[in-house]
């Protein structure tokens, strides 16, 4: 029971964190680099799509981690699994505070409507998400690590 749950917990992160960072390093310079409004279209797109999807994906996370650390408390590199919980909460206030705002005002944005600083917006969630990923990839490495 306990290695299913360390497989699922892996592997459920491990996605995670892969589309986090496919968006940050494959998704928004795609959309950086398309002609006219259509990166701004795109990007508000993602932003409504994974913004309904992804609060739920790293809540999931958190509780199959703590759960792990749980179920672990007494077992060697527990203290691993409780610092990949403790960067996950790094991560959800980070969004919540920083990245969620932008977002819930760029999911809205078309050509017609966007302010005139949404470049400006759309760079500084930019610079969180990298911060942000960074975060989750050093919590998906320490509860990797738990696992030896």
């Amino acid at each position: 029971m306990l290695a299913a749950l360390e497989v699922f917990t892996t592997v459920f992160l491990g996605v995670m964190v892969g589309v986090e960072f496919a968006v940050a390093f494959v998704l928004n310079p795609i959309f950086n680099a398309l002609p006219e409004d259509s990166g701004q279209l795109g990007r508000a797109h993602g932003g409504r799509m994974l913004g309904a999807l992804m609060p739920f994906w790293y809540v999931i996370s958190l509780i199959l981690v703590v759960v792990w650390a749980a179920v672990r408390w007494h077992r060697p590199g527990n203290g691993l699994a409780i610092t990949a919980g403790a960067l996950l909460i790094v991560s959800v206030i980070m969004s919540v505070l920083l990245l969620v705002p932008i977002n819930n005002r760029s999911k809205t944005w078309t050509p017609e409507n966007r302010p005139a600083d949404w470049k400006e917006q759309s760079n500084r969630w930019d610079r969180f998400h990298y911060v942000r990923v960074a975060v989750l990839i050093a919590a998906l490495a320490a509860l990797v690590a738990a696992l030896t």
